[in-house]
């Protein structure tokens, strides 16, 4: 945590502020480690602050041993104020995604304060996951590989789409998560051709391929993989169209080392997806970060302006979408290393036909 403070610091200069406040639940906890749903961290050049009411004191001076705690005794606009008077504060900057109505009362309390918005300061510095963050994020992977292996004993003629949300995310709180990393998607047959179709009260037939996106919160972090398989034999077409994913995924997989762009490892799993004719049917990123969110910097698409770096995590996802007919996707979760990358999602990525 200590090193983190030292880089939003060393950000906050470059910046020109001398504090940074985020109310933003997911900056609050990697910053401070504090998981309660109430406070606002500040940190100065040389102090940090954890401002939360009284159902919080406690366990927020457990998990943020290096913030000082202020109770806000219900007046958290005033609490605030006072830290930042105490701690000498001229320019203070926050995140642009405040809402209008909490600048406005900031600016009317905050006495000699100057705001800052900032957009991206954090997710920026988030990129780069420490040892201790990926430790956790390996944990969070192997359960939802687990839950993967599980669900294809589970998975059958007969079986709502729901139920099979409900069996992936019961395994993985069993093996430790906290919760599903997201609302589950469980995807078969035409519904397949949905990217986000979400476990509907659909029940599964022989013959459809299924595509199953879903990860493993776990301790603050998550992990995110998709993968899609048949039960029974399918369809001569949606097996052309996985061979085609796959391919596209593991060249996409393979482009993922330092130096890369966004925009270039999301190029390469569109030219072989395009040049097998349905360029069309591949309607969005190749990919995104990966940690305290789900989706996070940096972003692979045509547009991503992001230099790949050592210690960025990022998820590799193609897909083909044909409405009528259904749809496949692959994700792996990928760590960019010194020498290239390493995928840290294990299960296998060959064609399932589970027998009927």
């Amino acid at each position: 945590m200590e090193q983190r403070l030292v880089r939003l610091r060393d950000a906050l200069s470059q910046l020109g502020a001398d504090a940074l406040i985020t109310e933003k639940k997911e900056n609050r906890f990697y910053l401070s480690g504090f998981t309660g749903s109430t406070g606002w961290v500040i940190v100065t050049e040389k102090e940090a602050f954890l401002v939360t009411d009284f159902r919080y004191i406690e366990q927020a001076q457990e998990q943020a041993p290096h913030f000082r705690v202020v109770n806000n005794e219900r007046k958290p606009v005033e609490a605030i104020a006072r830290v930042l008077k105490e701690a000498g504060v001229k320019r203070l900057a926050f995140e642009s995604s405040v809402s209008f109505g909490t600048y406005q009362e900031w600016s009317k309390a905050f006495d000699g304060v100057e705001l800052v918005p900032t957009s991206g300061l954090m997710e920026k510095l988030r990129m780069y996951k420490d040892p201790s963050e990926l430790a956790i994020i390996r944990e969070a992977v192997r359960i939802a590989d687990e839950a993967y292996q599980h669900i294809q004993g589970y998975i059958k003629p007969g079986v709502r789409e729901v139920d099979v949300a409900l069996e992936l995310e019961f395994f993985m709180r069993k093996r430790g998560a906290e919760a599903a990393a997201f609302d589950i998607i469980v995807a078969s047959g035409v519904r397949g051709a949905l990217p986000h179709g979400r476990a509907s009260e659909k029940v599964i037939q022989a013959g459809e391929m299924v595509t199953l996106d879903f990860g493993a919160a776990y301790k603050g972090y998550n992990s995110d993989i998709t993968r899609t398989l048949s039960v029974g034999e399918p369809d001569p077409k949606l097996k052309e169209i996985y061979d085609i994913v796959l391919r596209a995924q593991i060249a996409g997989v393979a482009a993922l080392k330092p130096g890369v762009t966004g925009k270039e490892a999301d190029a390469v799993t569109r030219e072989i997806i395009t040049a097998a004719g349905y360029g069309d049917a591949y309607g969005h990123s190749a990919g995104h970060g990966l940690g305290v969110e789900v989706h996070e910097l940096p972003n692979l698409s045509t547009v991503s302006p992001f230099v790949l770096e050592p210690g960025m995590l990022v998820t590799m996802e193609p897909g083909i979408y044909i409405s009528g007919l259904g749809g496949v996707r692959i994700e792996d979760d990928v760590l960019i290393t010194a020498d290239g990358h390493e995928v840290l999602t294990s299960s296998t990525k060959e064609l399932l036909i589970l027998p009927v």
